[in-house]
């Protein structure tokens, strides 16, 4: 397990590395300024998304990762 200060700089550098400088910190601002219901959204986030539908998104990149890969062969 991490401590805070290991989260923190793990989700800053991950955060960072995808979105740029510049939108991490505006993302952190965003949430600082406008706080939510983190549980509420996550359980409203994928209604009108199938069970089905949602597990092939969560595959796509492992799937085309792999295809790409066998494609280096």
């Amino acid at each position: 397990m991490m401590t805070d200060i290991e989260l923190r700089i793990k989700g800053l550098s991950i955060l960072s590395q995808t979105i740029g400088k510049v939108e991490a910190e505006r993302f952190i601002s965003l949430m600082i300024r406008d706080p939510f219901d983190y549980t509420q959204w996550q359980k409203d986030l994928w209604d009108d998304v199938s069970l089905e539908q949602l597990s092939k998104n969560a595959m796509e990149p492992f799937v085309n990762k792999q295809s790409l890969n066998k494609n280096d062969i």
